[in-house]
């Protein structure tokens, strides 16, 4: 049996590897027929919109059609009928550079090649000198030429002109230039009238076709990854429009000439993800270079595409679409390789909506998921995942970067709920499965105190992460006590406090407990309260408070993230020895659900507390009122 599954876990994965090359190899030999199809497709969902609207007004189907389609074909001519003119008066301006571009040449020819020259012909003089002092030890007869070099003819230079062009051959070679992008657009614009006119129907039946099983699945696939396109494209075309306007105002005021060239370039270029702003304002700086003596012009140009795309990128395009797209950065770039390989220029302008198709249908389709992981803005790890991600890699600075992160909206007692309590369950779960090595071990805890340190002392962003090493035999909880009884005394703080004013925490038994507890202490001391360590040894070891200081602990908080402790004897033991020890303390006990186990207690109760709290934001909250003499309404009274 092994074998079988074995067997036919191999053909499955033979069958992806032979299916993806198919895929890839009908996406190249068929790019003629599908990118006008495509181009048509993403076109169909672009204007649908102004479809919906004309139909709204009360417009039939077909007018609604014929008119957004007309729309369509007039702004499209309009812009390539602005930038054909201003090329052909750009081509007949250039010859008044001439002169002007001749000393750019000359200039950058001396600055780069002028110099490379010269360091070649010093190196050739200084081999010239070698050659010849190797030479002084040759025989006469070793230098003589030889006859036949002294024979050769030398070749007679010959050249071929075309024949001047008949005016039927110039029209001839215009129409051929123009035919095939023509012959596209046309293909584009009859599948787009067809796809347009068919909208409803070609949804219906790619709902039957993909998800008929599942409609409620696939209708919502459809509508999400039509809305995103849609609304992704409008807000870059105006966006494009902004920039392009822009840009032709700003080159129109420093003067370079056709200025509405470069802002319709780049406007249309900005279609392009990264780069294509980039070319446009490359040959706009170029034709400033060209056509003045001085470089202000050149720099001017520059500093204007990059003050303007910083702007939009950074300021306007958030705001507009931010993230709306669900793609991350990485897979933009990866995706415009890819399409530009596959289709070329028409890749590169389709590759952001094509990615994006991908990515929502890996959202809704369950064997295309792994799409959305890949290619999607979407975290693949959890915050809990994540951190102990890093605490396996001993990598403190990426945690401790990602809780400030967290805590600029949240407070230390969310971050530990969400993602400190579940990373130490991940961690117990491997320890009593021994699937983690000692020295992983060691990493975690060292990881995790030294991240609790950080926190709790703010350093500055130029000082290093503090490192507190944990020794064999020693845990992660005794080393923070200690330190803390270091700093503020054996009993980590004053003892000249008010009555009622101290809260202790202590561990129920486990290491993940003990360790629960110090970072409750440390919650409390961030919510401006008097927390402090204790162990259960020290309950039976010794006084953990002084006889005339115990009226200064109003509340001793048990804490148990382990979920089999509520259940037992010890626990019970262990509430009985905290109340003969603080009589007048309210025993308040934290159990701290294990997120990953499906088939714990929710909410379990312990019924020898006061109370009982499934949080540190409970637990501080209950704190808080217990320390003010009020009884709060939201924990659970026994």
């Amino acid at each position: 049996m092994p074998n079988i599954a074995r067997d036919q876990a191999s053909a499955n994965q033979l069958n992806k590897i032979v299916g993806t090359a198919i895929v890839l190899a009908i996406l190249y030999f068929a790019r003629d027929v599908l990118i006008p199809v495509t181009l048509a497709f993403i076109l169909s969902i672009f204007i649908q919109p102004l479809v919906r609207g004309l139909r709204r007004i009360g417009l039939g189907q077909v007018s609604s059609v014929a008119l957004a389609a007309l729309v369509l074909a007039v702004g499209l001519s309009f812009s390539g009928l602005i930038i054909g003119t201003q090329l052909i008066r750009l081509g007949s301006s250039l010859p008044q550079y001439e002169d002007t571009i001749r000393s750019k040449l000359r200039t950058l020819d001396e600055v780069t090649l002028g110099k490379l020259s010269a360091i070649t012909d010093q190196a050739g003089r200084v081999i010239g000198k070698l050659g010849s002092n190797t030479r002084q030890g040759r025989t006469p007869a070793q230098d003589l030429p030889q006859p036949e070099a002294n024979n050769v003819t030398p070749p007679i230079p010959v050249e071929v002109h075309q024949p001047e062009p008949r005016p039927i051959e110039l029209l001839t070679r215009i129409v051929n230039s123009i035919a095939r992008p023509l012959g596209t657009a046309g293909v584009v614009f009859v599948v787009l009238i067809f796809l347009l006119l068919e909208h409803e129907a070609l949804r219906d039946r790619f709902i039957r076709l993909v998800g008929g099983s599942n409609l409620r699945a696939t209708t919502a696939f459809v509508n999400d990854a039509g809305e995103r396109i849609s609304r992704f494209f409008v807000s870059q075309l105006l966006v494009n429009i902004a920039v392009g306007v822009m840009i032709w105002v700003g080159l129109a005021i420093a003067g370079l000439p056709q200025a509405p060239l470069w802002g319709a370039m780049a406007g249309l270029l900005r279609f392009v993800p990264y780069v294509g702003v980039w070319i446009a304002a490359f040959f706009a700086v170029l034709l400033a270079t060209a056509i003045t003596p001085g470089w202000t012009l050149a720099l001017i140009t520059l500093a204007l595409f990059f003050a303007i795309e910083l702007l939009v990128s950074q300021l306007l395009e958030p705001q507009l679409y931010g993230h709306a797209t669900g793609l991350s950065p990485l897979s933009v770039v990866i995706a415009a390789i890819f399409w530009g390989w596959i289709w070329g220029a028409a890749g590169l302008v389709l590759s952001t909506p094509l990615t994006l198709c991908l990515v929502v249908a890996g959202r809704y389709i369950r064997a295309l998921s792994f799409l959305e992981i890949l290619l999607g803005e979407v975290h693949a790890l959890t915050l809990a995942e994540n951190f102990y991600q890093r605490a396996l890699s001993g990598d403190a600075q990426e945690i401790l970067a990602s809780a400030r992160r967290f805590l600029r909206s949240k407070p230390l007692s969310a971050y530990c709920d969400t993602v400190l309590i579940p990373a130490l369950h991940l961690a117990h779960a491997d320890f009593s499965q021994r699937e983690i090595t000692r020295t992983e071990q060691l990493k975690v805890n060292s990881a995790i105190s030294s991240v609790l340190v950080s926190l709790e002392s703010k350093r500055s962003w130029w000082r290093p992460i503090p490192r507190i090493s944990v020794l064999e035999g020693t845990t992660v909880a005794r080393r923070l006590r200690e330190q803390r009884e270091r700093q503020m005394g054996r009993w980590q703080g004053p003892l000249d406090v008010p009555a009622g004013t101290v809260v202790l925490g202590i561990g129920a038994g486990s290491l993940i407990d003990e360790l629960a507890a110090e970072v409750l202490v440390r919650v409390l001391r961030a919510q401006h309260l008097d927390g402090r360590h204790l162990s259960l040894e020290d309950l039976t070891s010794g006084p953990p408070v002084p006889e005339s200081k115990l009226e200064a602990v109003a509340v001793v908080c048990l804490v148990s993230v382990v979920s089999e402790l509520t259940q037992d004897e010890p626990l019970a033991a262990a509430i009985a020895g905290i109340r003969r020890r603080f009589p007048h303390a309210k025993v308040l006990v934290l159990c701290a659900s294990n997120p990953f186990d499906l088939h714990e207690k929710s909410h379990p109760v312990v019924a020898e507390a006061d109370f009982t709290v499934h949080s540190f934001g409970e637990t501080t909250e209950s704190c808080t009122y217990l320390l003010q003499g009020q009884v709060s309404a939201t924990p659970r009274q026994n």
